[in-house]
């Protein structure tokens, strides 16, 4: 069961970026282009970017909200919840929903910075990324270094101005950094590639994991009269491929001490998938390029956690995932959250898992993984 004294920790969880985050950031020659936030006719807020209008989506910030109300039509701010984008309002929902600490990937740029690599210019979008990453040290994560876990993105159309990045980052404090599951599904060189080698070794440098989070390469592939539900449904399956990906490929027998935190994506899945690749290993690794001395199932204990929200059949299988690989989420303030009883539901879902199993799973894990020691 889940002890009194657990500090919960939820690894993945969203800021709505507030409305002047990139105007208070970037140089004066950017700021008609980059980011803000326009009022449109009929009452609705966007954002526009480089003359574009993208408006918000209300599916991104329903926390308090009961699910019949739950919808993708554009809201403005005063329409959600203030912990939605105002720090000081974050810390006192988390305390509302028992979370001890959060690491928040962002909105308005995409779960790993999609928004900036689709800009027509690429010299505003890497201002951008770094403005982004100002913010969540400077002033998010700032504001309580105690309650968030600092997590940057990078640049994805240039990998040497990613590892700059990295490095300009880590000594500011990042502990990690949100990147796409499957970069080669948004026009970009796949992990089976040696194209990420030095943003790679860059990660692996700074001990800083990556962070997956299902939706980064894009939505499942759906029937095309399919409604909605089923890509919400379908979107874990993008994990269980990233998973499959990076365990045949040469990214950790080229980065042993790479981690990868697969966001989002549930942990039910991992048995079944882990132990296929070891069958698809032993019966074809002699003529398929993957490597031969390593079993997948090896590469997974030691580099890849999954996470989850709600998983009852992944807590039930969780000796045969590894205790040490399982984390928890909260994902405030999207429609998945449990706000405001995500530690009433995990201690709930936990009843029958031994003190210190829970113990990993609702705090350790994450501590131990983004480097995020306990202060009191």
């Amino acid at each position: 069961m889940l002890s009194d004294d657990v500090q919960l920790i939820s690894v993945d969880d969203h800021v709505i970026e507030h409305p002047t985050v990139w105007s208070d950031r970037l140089p004066a020659k950017y700021q008609e282009a980059g980011p803000r936030i326009v009022e449109l006719d009929g009452g609705a807020q966007a954002w526009s970017f480089e003359g574009e209008i993208h408006p918000t989506v209300g599916l991104n910030a329903v926390a308090g909200k009961e699910p019949k109300d739950f919808g993708l039509e554009p809201v403005r701010y005063e329409d959600m919840l203030p912990g939605c984008y105002d720090v000081k309002a974050r810390l006192a929902d988390m305390d509302l929903d028992g979370v001890h600490a959060q690491m928040c990937f962002p909105s308005f740029p995409g779960f790993a910075g999609s928004k900036f690599l689709a800009a027509k210019d690429k010299d505003l979008a890497t201002a951008c990324v770094a403005a982004w990453n100002d913010f969540i040290l400077d002033e998010w994560c700032a504001a309580a270094p105690d309650r968030f876990i600092p997590m940057v993105m990078v640049p994805l159309w240039d990998v040497a101005a990613s590892v700059a990045e990295v490095e300009r980052t880590a000594a500011k404090g990042a502990k990690a950094i949100t990147f796409s599951e499957a970069p080669h599904r948004i026009g970009l060189p796949s992990y089976h590639s040696d194209h990420w080698d030095p943003f790679l070794a860059a990660a692996q440098s700074a001990d800083m994991p990556l962070c997956l989070h299902f939706g980064s390469g894009g939505a499942p592939e759906v029937a095309p009269d399919a409604n909605f539900a089923v890509s919400i449904a379908l979107f874990g399956m993008n994990s269980m491929f990233t998973t499959v990906d990076l365990l045949l490929s040469s990214v950790f027998h080229k980065f042993p001490a790479l981690r990868v935190a697969l966001s989002e994506g549930g942990i039910g899945w991992m048995p079944y998938v882990v132990e296929r690749l070891d069958y698809t290993w032993e019966r074809h690794r002699f003529y398929t390029g993957v490597n031969q001395d390593v079993r997948p199932s090896d590469l997974f204990r030691d580099h890849i956690f999954g996470c989850f929200i709600a998983d009852n059949a992944g807590i039930e299988v969780r000796d045969l995932i590894g205790i040490d690989n399982i984390m928890f989420e909260g994902d405030y303030p999207h429609s998945d959250s449990n706000f405001p009883a995500s530690r009433k539901k995990l201690v709930e879902a936990l009843a029958d898992v031994p003190d210190e199993d829970a113990r990993k799973i609702a705090e350790t894990n994450a501590r131990r993984v983004f480097n995020f020691q306990r202060t009191a």
